[in-house]
């Protein structure tokens, strides 16, 4: 399937907000990514200095801004974008697939200690769940992946440390949140049960990747 070359980032808003779902970077289905439908000149650029250009990468926080899209580990574990109209369907049946974390377990301890801040960067909700030692990082981010490829913890924004001139630089933080914070609790529920939010959903990832097989459709959902 052919999509539309992206120039900039309220192109990339409309065409998430279009095709409803969408990784940030190339996940082995041939131009599904917004990596691979935004213009060249949007890539990643290596700079002489040892610094680098990359406005894909900075269109990430504008893009849910201004869309209203959740934004999370949601694709195999990789990162990604589901439109506002499309999360409660994936919400339904995400969550079916991952029921809420057990009581005092691991991903009940941070998913509450993510409600009670109510939007946290990833560093400091690690070391307020008590990650801070050697290797312990990997070890909290296999947790927090499991809660987003649930439905449980979306990405609200993105926060990026500053120089002393004021100047914003390196990779940025997730800053982290729940979906029924981010996009409204009547927004993560929806009057269809699981499978049929399943269906719905599969149907559409026909349409919009028309060459993927049954059995990675499968994989894609969860």
């Amino acid at each position: 399937m052919t999509y539309p070359e992206i120039h900039t980032c309220a192109e990339l808003t409309a065409f998430i907000d279009e095709i409803g779902f969408l990784p940030l970077l190339r996940m082995g289905l041939t131009g599904w990514s917004a990596e691979e439908v935004v213009d060249e000149d949007c890539q990643y650029t290596p700079l002489p200095d040892g610094g680098w250009e990359w406005p894909l990468w900075e269109w990430k926080g504008p893009v849910i801004r201004e869309s209203a899209c959740a934004y999370g580990k949601f694709f195999m574990g990789k990162a990604g974008f589901v439109s506002k109209d499309w999360w409660p369907d994936f919400c339904n049946w995400r969550r079916y697939r991952n029921p809420y974390p057990a009581p005092e377990s691991i991903e009940e301890a941070i998913l509450l200690t993510l409600k009670e801040n109510e939007s946290i960067i990833t560093r400091d909700l690690r070391a307020l769940c008590g990650f801070t030692g050697a290797k312990m990082r990997s070890k909290f981010d296999a947790f927090l992946t499991r809660l987003q490829m649930g439905g449980y913890v979306v990405t609200e924004d993105f926060v990026y440390p500053r120089d002393k001139h004021g100047r914003s630089y390196g990779w940025g933080w997730s800053l982290l949140t729940t979906p029924e914070r981010l996009l409204g609790r009547e927004n993560c529920h929806i009057n269809r049960s699981p499978e049929e939010s399943y269906e719905r959903i599969k149907r559409h990832l026909r349409k919009i990747l028309p060459d993927v097989s049954e059995k990675q459709i499968s994989r894609l959902l969860g």
